[in-house]
């Protein structure tokens, strides 16, 4: 004997039909008839109304395809929309709509969506580029300052809230061979702005070191071109040269890590009232920890008897690049763009109203720098710019 077989539909006719033998009569719940034929409280309700408002015909499976969408336009409003596209061809799928409607406003034309399809099919949406993420330069080469001011290293300690529940962002700056905290001001957020103030004030009372070196978080660095950002952009305008430390590898600004651990023990494991009073704090432990505390790694002298101004003086205005007369020299634009061979190239937002240097090194061949930083280079056959990469 043949095992027997139902179709989905004969379920739930016998579904509808127990339901009126027994859930209307009392015999059973209807969580228990819907547990009996494997189906949520939901559905079978569904289906009952379905049979309720068109009859057992309404049992029958329905066809699941889309009741609108680019398969469903008509050939002539295919290209209609076409034809906009080739006349208008800055128009988008929401603009061609628009001009649709006020074309023929009586004519039921297709949703954006469908419009876009069309269009995409047709080979008329260009592909926008995602952006890209520069990659990281790597492990900073082995340094071992010889003197006050080859190098500053800069990082905020970890944000904590003061007693009135305000954030708290401690900027840090020291000076990396005498160990001397140049600065350590409480900010309301780590922005760019607030930022430059500290630098700014670092550079006018202690000169500019050779190079600072930090960590890859704003505003120190991003993910642009070379990992520039509008703080990295002043320093280089500067002559002050950017050290990246590789992501996740704090022992490569040790010093620094470790002057933070005695900065929470000494103030930020006991939050102030508020940020003003927090400043005072943070005023009295730098003046202790340059003036006072004897450092191990000098002899147990204190850094302050270490350290010296720089003999490079902070200029009164942020003095342009100066590059060589062999070189071209283009402006960025607002777009982050500079105009090569006649072609738009990419660089960084970041740049913007800056100049760039194109450099020629071989036939066809040009570097793009930014003073000292290479940014990429551009290949004549195959007219295209390699960021962050140098020519083979």
């Amino acid at each position: 004997m043949p095992w027997e077989s139902t179709t989905v539909t004969e379920e739930r006719l016998r579904f509808v039909l127990a339901y009126q033998k027994k859930v209307l009569t009392g015999k059973v719940s209807m969580s228990a008839l819907c547990a009996e034929f494997s189906i949520a409280r939901k559905t079978g309700y569904k289906f009952l109304a379905r049979q309720e408002s068109e009859g057992w015909a309404g049992l029958a499976d329905r066809s699941r395809a889309p009741l609108s969408g680019c398969h469903w336009i008509e050939p002539q409003v295919r290209e209609a929309i076409l034809q906009v596209k080739r006349e208008l061809s800055d128009f988008g799928a929401k603009k061609i709509v628009a001009h649709l409607h006020r074309v023929d406003p009586d004519r039921a034309w297709p949703s954006v969506s469908a419009v876009h399809q069309t269009l995409k099919r047709a080979g008329l949406v260009e592909r926008k580029a995602s952006r890209r993420c520069s990659a990281h330069p790597g492990a900073p080469p082995p340094f071992t300052a010889k003197a006050p001011n080859e190098e500053w290293s800069a990082d905020f300690k970890g944000q904590f809230r003061t007693r009135d529940r305000r954030y708290c962002y401690p900027l840090t700056i020291a000076d990396t061979f005498s160990r001397c905290l140049l600065s350590c001001v409480s900010l309301l957020q780590p922005s760019f702005e607030q930022s430059w103030r500290v630098f700014d004030q670092a550079f006018r009372e202690y000169g500019v070191p050779e190079s600072i070196r930090s960590d890859n978080g704003p505003p120190f660095a991003s993910t642009a071109l070379r990992r520039l950002s509008q703080l990295s952009v002043r320093w280089i305008r500067l002559g002050i040269r950017p050290v990246l430390i590789e992501p996740g590898h704090p022992q490569q600004n040790a010093r620094h890590e470790r002057m933070h651990r005695t900065l929470k023990e000494g103030v930020c494991s006991s939050p102030a009232a508020n940020w003003r009073e927090q400043q005072k704090d943070f005023d009295h432990f730098r003046k202790r920890f340059n003036e006072v505390r004897p450092h191990e790694s000098l002899g147990q002298i204190p850094p302050a008897e270490i350290y010296s101004s720089s003999p490079r003086p902070y200029p009164a205005q942020l003095p342009p690049i100066e590059y060589p007369s062999s070189v071209e020299v283009r402006r960025v634009n607002h777009n982050g763009v500079i105009k090569w061979q006649g072609r738009a190239i990419f660089l960084t937002e970041v740049l913007a109203g800056e100049h760039v240097a194109v450099r020629a090194v071989d036939d066809g061949v040009w570097l793009a720098l930014f003073g000292p930083v290479l940014l990429g280079y551009y290949s004549q056959r195959d007219q295209k710019f390699y960021p962050d990469k140098e020519p083979a």
